[in-house]
């Protein structure tokens, strides 16, 4: 199961430097990627801890 959570962490990565460094979109798009990004980054930080409630 932490694999998936790697992969979830690595998603959120990817989606927080598009927000940050990409140059294509407007501020409101840009903002909501960073936003989805740090969201999923904290959920999958979250679910990679032992112990954690959020077991699925």
């Amino acid at each position: 199961m932490g694999l998936y959570y790697f992969l979830l962490m690595f998603i959120g990565i990817v989606l927080l430097v598009r927000g940050l460094f990409k140059n294509d979109g407007t501020k409101k798009i840009k903002i909501v990627y960073i936003v989805v990004g740090v969201i999923i980054i904290i959920l999958s930080i979250i679910l990679l801890m032992p112990g954690t409630i959020f077991e699925w």
